[in-house]
């Protein structure tokens, strides 16, 4: 991968918005990026409404270099209107039986693969399959860069795993080092105007008992010489003003 990704995760599920379900995808997408390099451009959660899916995909498609982690709407139900809008979206709008999708469904179900279950091998054209290691229907991809998955974690996130390890090169890691200082943010505005670049600050303050101000700064970039000598010049402010800090993350 030659620039940098612009990685998104779609997740579709009515049931998820109106509380029914609760979202298992997001936490576990982010952090097996993490670990493979990468992090999340943005995460959305939408509802099964087939004009917002294509308009979603059409978004996310439009961004540099995209690559798209999608969950649910790809069985064979009315409500499942995923398949059908990625045709429209990232194709001519048409799908089509792939045959190697058709033949795994009925080799799976047997005669039970009809009239509904077989629609899942109504793809956009050009689809890959992906496996699904729990009932063997398959998930599908377009282009190397859009997944389109089962909204079952069970099944989805080994798909993630397989997509990461097999088909998305590893990024180069992460640098971070993190701080907790006793005071407010406003502290290190002026040194986080000097940041330089290739260099991501976040700044979280936080109010104890309602009266002591903490703030937690965290200093990451690719170069890890870069991140640490960013990093330093906030121990070295916090010192020169005698404000107590600790270096960890004040989760509490």
């Amino acid at each position: 991968m030659h620039t940098k990704p612009s990685i998104f995760a779609l997740i579709i599920g009515t049931e998820i918005l109106n509380q029914r379900r609760k979202d298992a995808h997001f936490d576990f997408l982010a952090h097996a990026l993490i670990e493979h390099g990468y992090r999340l451009k943005g995460s959305f959660i939408i509802e099964d409404d087939p004009a917002l899916i294509i308009n979603m995909l059409k978004f996310i498609a439009s961004q540099p270099n995209p690559i798209l982690f999608c969950f649910g709407g790809i069985g064979s139900t009315p409500d499942d209107h995923t398949r059908k809008c990625a045709a429209i979206a990232l194709r001519n709008g048409q799908t089509e039986v792939h045959e190697e999708a058709k033949r795994i469904i009925e080799e799976t179900l047997g005669k039970h693969a009809y009239p509904h279950p077989i629609k899942m091998a109504e793809l956009p054209k050009g689809s890959k399959l992906l496996h699904n290691p729990v009932n063997n229907m398959p998930a599908f991809y377009l282009d190397d860069r859009f997944f389109f998955m089962p909204g079952f974690p069970e099944m989805s996130h080994p798909m993630v795993k397989e997509i990461l390890q097999t088909k998305i090169p590893k990024g180069s890691p992460l640098y971070r080092y993190t701080l907790t200082a006793q005071c407010k943010e406003n502290e290190f505005i002026e040194r986080m105007e000097q940041t330089p670049k290739g260099v991501e600050i976040s700044s979280l303050p936080k109010l104890h008992d309602d009266t002591r101000w903490h703030v937690t700064i965290s200093v990451a970039s690719h170069d890890k010489v870069l991140a640490k000598e960013t990093f330093e010049t906030y121990i070295k402010d916090l010192k020169n003003k005698k404000i107590p800090y600790t270096l960890d993350d004040d989760k509490a």
